[in-house]
Protein backbone atom coordinates (compact mmCIF):
# COMPACT_ATOMS: atom_id res chain seq x y z
CA UNK A 1 0.00 0.00 0.00
CA UNK A 2 1.53 3.34 -1.03
CA UNK A 3 2.03 6.27 1.34
CA UNK A 4 -0.81 8.35 -0.14
CA UNK A 5 -3.32 5.49 0.31
CA UNK A 6 -2.20 4.89 3.91
CA UNK A 7 -2.57 8.60 4.65
CA UNK A 8 -6.11 8.66 3.25
CA UNK A 9 -7.15 5.61 5.29
CA UNK A 10 -5.74 7.06 8.51
CA UNK A 11 -7.57 10.29 7.82
CA UNK A 12 -10.86 8.56 7.07
CA UNK A 13 -10.69 6.52 10.26
CA UNK A 14 -9.78 9.52 12.35
CA UNK A 15 -12.56 11.64 10.90
CA UNK A 16 -15.38 9.09 10.98
CA UNK A 17 -17.04 11.00 13.78
CA UNK A 18 -16.56 14.07 15.95
CA UNK A 19 -13.41 13.99 18.01
CA UNK A 20 -13.80 14.60 21.74
CA UNK A 21 -12.76 18.12 22.65
CA UNK A 22 -9.78 18.45 24.93
CA UNK A 23 -10.29 19.38 28.54
CA UNK A 24 -9.58 23.10 28.78
CA UNK A 25 -6.33 23.93 30.58
CA UNK A 26 -6.40 26.12 33.65
CA UNK A 27 -4.40 28.92 32.01
CA UNK A 28 -4.68 30.44 28.54
CA UNK A 29 -2.95 33.55 27.23
CA UNK A 30 -3.75 35.51 24.09
CA UNK A 31 -1.23 37.78 22.34
CA UNK A 32 -2.67 40.37 19.97
CA UNK A 33 -0.58 42.37 17.48
CA UNK A 34 -2.06 45.69 16.34
CA UNK A 35 -1.04 47.82 13.36
CA UNK A 36 0.43 51.18 14.32
CA UNK A 37 1.30 53.46 11.38
CA UNK A 38 -0.57 56.16 9.49
CA UNK A 39 0.55 54.54 6.24
CA UNK A 40 -1.80 51.66 7.10
CA UNK A 41 -4.50 54.00 8.41
CA UNK A 42 -3.94 52.25 11.72
CA UNK A 43 -4.87 53.24 15.23
CA UNK A 44 -3.13 50.47 17.16
CA UNK A 45 -0.20 50.63 19.55
CA UNK A 46 1.81 47.38 19.49
CA UNK A 47 1.22 44.05 21.25
CA UNK A 48 -1.32 43.37 23.99
CA UNK A 49 -1.27 40.35 26.30
CA UNK A 50 -4.48 38.94 27.77
CA UNK A 51 -5.33 36.17 30.20
CA UNK A 52 -8.19 34.05 28.86
CA UNK A 53 -10.80 32.19 30.88
CA UNK A 54 -10.87 28.77 29.14
CA UNK A 55 -14.39 28.07 30.39
CA UNK A 56 -16.06 31.23 29.06
CA UNK A 57 -13.56 32.53 26.49
CA UNK A 58 -13.47 35.95 28.20
CA UNK A 59 -10.21 37.96 28.24
CA UNK A 60 -8.61 40.20 30.86
CA UNK A 61 -5.76 42.57 29.98
CA UNK A 62 -2.29 41.84 31.42
CA UNK A 63 0.34 43.79 29.48
CA UNK A 64 0.95 46.30 26.70
CA UNK A 65 4.19 46.48 24.69
CA UNK A 66 4.48 49.75 22.78
CA UNK A 67 7.28 51.18 20.65
CA UNK A 68 6.65 48.47 18.05
CA UNK A 69 5.93 49.06 14.37
CA UNK A 70 3.07 47.08 12.83
CA UNK A 71 3.36 43.66 14.48
CA UNK A 72 1.74 41.91 11.53
CA UNK A 73 1.92 38.27 12.62
CA UNK A 74 2.70 36.53 15.92
CA UNK A 75 3.74 32.94 16.52
CA UNK A 76 4.78 31.01 19.64
CA UNK A 77 7.49 28.37 19.81
CA UNK A 78 6.21 24.85 20.37
CA UNK A 79 7.29 24.90 24.02
CA UNK A 80 5.64 28.34 24.32
CA UNK A 81 8.75 29.88 25.88
CA UNK A 82 9.24 32.38 23.04
CA UNK A 83 7.09 34.56 20.80
CA UNK A 84 8.11 35.92 17.39
CA UNK A 85 6.70 38.90 15.50
CA UNK A 86 6.91 39.95 11.87
CA UNK A 87 6.56 43.68 11.20
CA UNK A 88 4.65 45.22 8.31
CA UNK A 89 6.69 47.75 6.29
CA UNK A 90 9.89 46.89 8.21
CA UNK A 91 12.92 44.71 7.45
CA UNK A 92 13.24 42.73 10.67
CA UNK A 93 11.56 40.14 12.87
CA UNK A 94 11.46 40.36 16.67
CA UNK A 95 11.79 37.75 19.41
CA UNK A 96 10.35 37.85 22.93
CA UNK A 97 10.76 35.63 25.98
CA UNK A 98 7.49 34.48 27.58
CA UNK A 99 7.39 34.47 31.38
CA UNK A 100 6.63 30.92 32.53
CA UNK A 101 4.34 32.01 35.36
CA UNK A 102 2.56 35.13 34.10
CA UNK A 103 2.55 34.97 30.30
CA UNK A 104 4.16 38.42 30.11
CA UNK A 105 6.66 39.24 27.36
CA UNK A 106 10.23 40.54 27.47
CA UNK A 107 11.97 41.74 24.30
CA UNK A 108 14.99 39.66 23.31
CA UNK A 109 16.21 41.04 19.98
CA UNK A 110 15.53 41.95 16.35
CA UNK A 111 17.04 40.32 13.28
CA UNK A 112 17.28 41.24 9.60
CA UNK A 113 14.81 39.44 7.32
CA UNK A 114 16.59 40.43 4.10
CA UNK A 115 13.46 42.08 2.69
CA UNK A 116 10.65 44.51 3.39
CA UNK A 117 7.17 44.18 4.90
CA UNK A 118 7.22 40.86 6.71
CA UNK A 119 3.63 39.69 6.32
CA UNK A 120 3.88 36.24 7.88
CA UNK A 121 6.34 33.69 9.24
CA UNK A 122 6.49 30.10 10.45
CA UNK A 123 8.80 28.04 12.65
CA UNK A 124 10.07 24.69 11.40
CA UNK A 125 9.18 21.60 13.42
CA UNK A 126 12.46 21.68 15.33
CA UNK A 127 12.06 25.34 16.29
CA UNK A 128 15.58 26.11 14.98
CA UNK A 129 14.54 28.15 11.92
CA UNK A 130 12.06 30.93 11.20
CA UNK A 131 10.83 31.26 7.59
CA UNK A 132 9.54 34.75 6.68
CA UNK A 133 7.43 36.02 3.76
CA UNK A 134 8.74 39.45 2.68
CA UNK A 135 5.64 40.84 0.98
CA UNK A 136 7.10 44.04 -0.48
CA UNK A 137 10.35 42.47 -1.67
CA UNK A 138 8.88 39.32 -3.18
CA UNK A 139 11.20 37.03 -1.24
CA UNK A 140 11.19 34.30 1.38
CA UNK A 141 13.92 34.36 4.04
CA UNK A 142 15.26 31.86 6.56
CA UNK A 143 16.46 33.09 9.98
CA UNK A 144 18.18 30.79 12.51
CA UNK A 145 16.74 30.64 16.02
CA UNK A 146 19.40 30.58 18.71
CA UNK A 147 19.21 28.25 21.75
CA UNK A 148 18.18 31.19 23.96
CA UNK A 149 15.21 31.93 21.67
CA UNK A 150 16.71 35.03 20.05
CA UNK A 151 16.96 35.37 16.27
CA UNK A 152 20.01 35.58 14.02
CA UNK A 153 20.01 37.54 10.76
CA UNK A 154 18.82 35.78 7.62
CA UNK A 155 21.04 33.05 6.15
CA UNK A 156 19.03 32.59 2.95
CA UNK A 157 16.77 34.79 0.82
CA UNK A 158 14.86 33.19 -2.07
CA UNK A 159 13.16 35.12 -4.87
CA UNK A 160 9.83 34.12 -6.40
CA UNK A 161 9.82 34.20 -10.22
CA UNK A 162 6.80 34.69 -12.44
CA UNK A 163 4.57 37.11 -14.30
CA UNK A 164 2.54 39.60 -12.29
CA UNK A 165 -1.23 39.23 -12.17
CA UNK A 166 -3.66 41.61 -13.92
CA UNK A 167 -4.63 43.84 -10.98
CA UNK A 168 -2.80 47.15 -11.51
CA UNK A 169 -2.54 47.98 -7.80
CA UNK A 170 -2.43 44.72 -5.86
CA UNK A 171 -0.44 42.64 -8.38
CA UNK A 172 2.41 44.81 -9.60
CA UNK A 173 5.07 42.23 -8.60
CA UNK A 174 5.66 39.21 -6.41
CA UNK A 175 3.85 39.53 -3.06
CA UNK A 176 4.19 36.42 -0.86
CA UNK A 177 1.68 36.78 1.97
CA UNK A 178 2.01 33.49 3.85
CA UNK A 179 4.39 30.63 4.63
CA UNK A 180 3.11 27.33 6.00
CA UNK A 181 4.78 23.97 6.58
CA UNK A 182 3.07 20.77 5.50
CA UNK A 183 2.39 18.27 8.34
CA UNK A 184 5.65 16.41 7.67
CA UNK A 185 7.75 19.57 7.98
CA UNK A 186 9.55 18.75 4.72
CA UNK A 187 7.77 21.27 2.51
CA UNK A 188 6.85 24.96 2.76
CA UNK A 189 3.93 26.41 0.79
CA UNK A 190 4.03 30.11 -0.14
CA UNK A 191 0.91 31.69 -1.68
CA UNK A 192 2.02 34.64 -3.81
CA UNK A 193 -0.75 37.22 -4.10
CA UNK A 194 1.07 39.21 -6.79
CA UNK A 195 1.93 36.38 -9.17
CA UNK A 196 -1.25 34.26 -8.93
CA UNK A 197 0.89 31.32 -7.87
CA UNK A 198 1.35 29.03 -4.90
CA UNK A 199 5.02 28.10 -4.55
CA UNK A 200 6.23 24.98 -2.73
CA UNK A 201 9.78 24.56 -1.45
CA UNK A 202 11.58 21.58 -0.02
CA UNK A 203 12.89 22.36 3.44
CA UNK A 204 16.18 20.79 4.58
CA UNK A 205 15.50 20.02 8.23
CA UNK A 206 19.22 19.79 9.01
CA UNK A 207 20.41 23.05 7.44
CA UNK A 208 17.21 25.08 7.18
CA UNK A 209 17.71 25.74 3.48
CA UNK A 210 14.88 26.06 0.98
CA UNK A 211 15.00 24.60 -2.54
CA UNK A 212 12.29 24.55 -5.24
CA UNK A 213 10.34 21.36 -5.86
CA UNK A 214 10.22 19.90 -9.35
CA UNK A 215 6.82 21.52 -9.87
CA UNK A 216 8.05 24.77 -8.35
CA UNK A 217 4.63 26.39 -8.22
CA UNK A 218 1.04 25.99 -9.33
CA UNK A 219 -0.89 28.76 -11.07
CA UNK A 220 -4.26 29.95 -9.85
CA UNK A 221 -6.92 31.57 -11.99
CA UNK A 222 -5.83 34.95 -13.27
CA UNK A 223 -6.45 37.73 -10.78
CA UNK A 224 -7.36 35.43 -7.88
CA UNK A 225 -4.41 36.57 -5.73
CA UNK A 226 -3.82 33.55 -3.44
CA UNK A 227 -3.24 34.87 0.08
CA UNK A 228 -3.11 32.17 2.79
CA UNK A 229 -3.01 28.36 2.89
CA UNK A 230 -3.81 25.56 5.34
CA UNK A 231 -3.04 21.83 5.28
CA UNK A 232 -5.33 19.05 6.43
CA UNK A 233 -3.74 17.43 9.54
CA UNK A 234 -3.77 13.89 8.04
CA UNK A 235 -5.09 13.87 4.46
CA UNK A 236 -2.83 14.94 1.56
CA UNK A 237 -4.94 18.06 1.02
CA UNK A 238 -4.35 21.81 1.21
CA UNK A 239 -6.73 24.76 0.93
CA UNK A 240 -6.00 28.32 -0.20
CA UNK A 241 -8.04 31.50 0.32
CA UNK A 242 -7.83 33.72 -2.76
CA UNK A 243 -7.91 37.38 -1.72
CA UNK A 244 -9.13 39.11 -4.87
CA UNK A 245 -11.11 36.14 -6.16
CA UNK A 246 -13.04 35.76 -2.86
CA UNK A 247 -12.81 32.00 -3.34
CA UNK A 248 -11.38 28.97 -1.59
CA UNK A 249 -9.44 26.39 -3.61
CA UNK A 250 -8.92 22.77 -2.59
CA UNK A 251 -5.67 21.15 -3.72
CA UNK A 252 -4.55 17.55 -3.68
CA UNK A 253 -1.02 17.45 -2.25
CA UNK A 254 1.64 14.92 -3.17
CA UNK A 255 3.47 14.32 0.14
CA UNK A 256 6.49 12.82 -1.66
CA UNK A 257 7.06 15.42 -4.38
CA UNK A 258 5.43 18.44 -2.74
CA UNK A 259 3.23 19.01 -5.80
CA UNK A 260 -0.21 20.67 -5.69
CA UNK A 261 -3.14 19.91 -7.99
CA UNK A 262 -6.32 22.03 -7.80
CA UNK A 263 -9.53 19.99 -7.63
CA UNK A 264 -12.23 22.41 -6.43
CA UNK A 265 -13.05 26.12 -6.19
CA UNK A 266 -15.85 27.51 -4.03
CA UNK A 267 -16.89 31.11 -3.35
CA UNK A 268 -16.06 32.46 0.09
CA UNK A 269 -19.13 34.75 0.08
CA UNK A 270 -22.85 33.89 -0.26
CA UNK A 271 -24.27 33.61 -3.79
CA UNK A 272 -26.62 36.55 -3.20
CA UNK A 273 -23.88 38.92 -2.03
CA UNK A 274 -23.04 41.46 -4.74
CA UNK A 275 -20.76 43.90 -2.90
CA UNK A 276 -16.99 44.22 -2.82
CA UNK A 277 -14.93 41.74 -0.83
CA UNK A 278 -11.42 40.43 -0.25
CA UNK A 279 -10.61 37.10 1.35
CA UNK A 280 -8.23 37.27 4.30
CA UNK A 281 -7.55 34.32 6.63
CA UNK A 282 -8.06 30.57 6.38
CA UNK A 283 -7.79 28.00 9.16
CA UNK A 284 -8.65 24.34 9.68
CA UNK A 285 -9.90 22.74 12.88
CA UNK A 286 -7.49 20.41 14.65
CA UNK A 287 -9.51 17.35 13.62
CA UNK A 288 -9.65 18.50 9.99
CA UNK A 289 -13.46 18.42 9.83
CA UNK A 290 -14.01 22.16 9.28
CA UNK A 291 -12.38 24.99 7.37
CA UNK A 292 -13.01 28.66 8.19
CA UNK A 293 -12.29 31.70 6.00
CA UNK A 294 -12.71 35.40 6.78
CA UNK A 295 -14.21 37.91 4.36
CA UNK A 296 -13.47 41.65 4.40
CA UNK A 297 -16.35 43.53 2.82
CA UNK A 298 -18.99 40.93 3.53
CA UNK A 299 -17.40 40.98 7.04
CA UNK A 300 -18.12 37.36 7.75
CA UNK A 301 -16.62 33.96 8.44
CA UNK A 302 -17.34 31.29 5.84
CA UNK A 303 -17.73 27.81 7.33
CA UNK A 304 -17.01 24.69 5.28
CA UNK A 305 -17.35 21.02 6.17
CA UNK A 306 -14.65 18.73 4.74
CA UNK A 307 -15.19 15.35 3.14
CA UNK A 308 -13.39 12.82 5.39
CA UNK A 309 -12.02 10.89 2.40
CA UNK A 310 -11.19 13.56 -0.18
CA UNK A 311 -10.98 16.84 1.75
CA UNK A 312 -13.41 18.48 -0.68
CA UNK A 313 -15.43 21.30 0.87
CA UNK A 314 -19.14 21.87 1.34
CA UNK A 315 -20.28 25.33 2.37
CA UNK A 316 -22.44 25.27 5.51
CA UNK A 317 -23.01 29.00 6.00
CA UNK A 318 -21.63 32.39 6.95
CA UNK A 319 -21.39 34.11 10.35
CA UNK A 320 -21.10 37.92 10.62
CA UNK A 321 -17.95 38.99 12.48
CA UNK A 322 -19.77 41.93 14.11
CA UNK A 323 -17.04 44.29 12.95
CA UNK A 324 -15.38 45.64 9.82
CA UNK A 325 -12.44 44.05 8.06
CA UNK A 326 -11.78 40.70 9.80
CA UNK A 327 -8.12 40.40 8.80
CA UNK A 328 -7.44 37.46 11.12
CA UNK A 329 -9.35 34.59 12.71
CA UNK A 330 -8.05 31.91 15.07
CA UNK A 331 -9.25 28.99 17.15
CA UNK A 332 -8.11 28.83 20.77
CA UNK A 333 -6.05 25.76 21.82
CA UNK A 334 -9.11 23.88 23.12
CA UNK A 335 -10.97 24.44 19.81
CA UNK A 336 -14.00 25.63 21.80
CA UNK A 337 -13.78 29.29 20.75
CA UNK A 338 -13.03 31.15 17.54
CA UNK A 339 -11.84 34.76 17.63
CA UNK A 340 -12.24 37.30 14.83
CA UNK A 341 -9.82 40.25 14.75
CA UNK A 342 -11.77 43.03 13.03
CA UNK A 343 -8.91 45.28 11.89
CA UNK A 344 -11.12 48.15 10.72
CA UNK A 345 -13.72 47.65 13.46
CA UNK A 346 -11.15 47.81 16.30
CA UNK A 347 -12.52 44.70 18.03
CA UNK A 348 -11.78 41.07 18.76
CA UNK A 349 -15.09 39.16 18.84
CA UNK A 350 -15.57 35.75 20.49
CA UNK A 351 -17.59 32.88 18.98
CA UNK A 352 -18.39 29.52 20.55
CA UNK A 353 -17.70 26.58 18.21
CA UNK A 354 -20.15 23.69 17.91
CA UNK A 355 -17.90 20.64 17.78
CA UNK A 356 -20.43 18.57 15.83
CA UNK A 357 -21.42 21.04 13.11
CA UNK A 358 -18.63 23.64 13.16
CA UNK A 359 -21.30 26.31 13.59
CA UNK A 360 -20.24 29.59 15.22
CA UNK A 361 -22.33 31.41 17.83
CA UNK A 362 -21.31 34.82 19.22
CA UNK A 363 -20.83 34.78 22.98
CA UNK A 364 -21.39 38.51 23.37
CA UNK A 365 -17.78 39.02 24.50
CA UNK A 366 -16.03 41.79 22.59
CA UNK A 367 -12.52 43.11 23.30
CA UNK A 368 -11.94 46.70 22.22
CA UNK A 369 -8.46 47.11 20.72
CA UNK A 370 -7.39 49.31 17.81
CA UNK A 371 -6.38 47.79 14.45
CA UNK A 372 -5.94 44.13 15.56
CA UNK A 373 -4.04 42.17 12.92
CA UNK A 374 -3.01 38.86 14.51
CA UNK A 375 -3.55 36.62 17.55
CA UNK A 376 -1.37 33.91 19.07
CA UNK A 377 -2.53 31.61 21.86
CA UNK A 378 -0.69 29.81 24.65
CA UNK A 379 -2.33 27.28 26.94
CA UNK A 380 -1.14 24.97 29.71
CA UNK A 381 -2.81 22.64 32.19
CA UNK A 382 -2.46 23.44 35.88
CA UNK A 383 -2.18 26.71 37.68
CA UNK A 384 1.22 27.75 36.29
CA UNK A 385 3.07 27.40 33.05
Amino acid sequence: MDQTRRTFLRGAAALAGPLPQRTPPAVFYAYVGCFTTEQRRARGDGIHVYRMDPATGAWSHLQHLGDLVNPSFLILSRDQRFLYSAHGDEKYATSFAVDNDTGRLTLLNRADTGGGNGAHHALDHSGRFLVVANYASGTVAVLPVRPDGSLADHVQVVGLPGEAGPHRVEQTSSHPHHVVFDPSGRFVAVPDKGLDRVFVFRFDQATGRLSPTEQGSVRTRSGYAPRHAAFHPTLPVAWVINELGSTTTTYQFDPRQGALRPVQILPSTPPDYTGGNTGAEILVSADGRFVYCSNRGHDSIAVYATDPKTGLLTSTGWTPTQGRGPRFISLDPSQRFLYAANEQGDTVVTFRVDGASGRLTPTGQVVQTASPATIAFAGHAGGGR
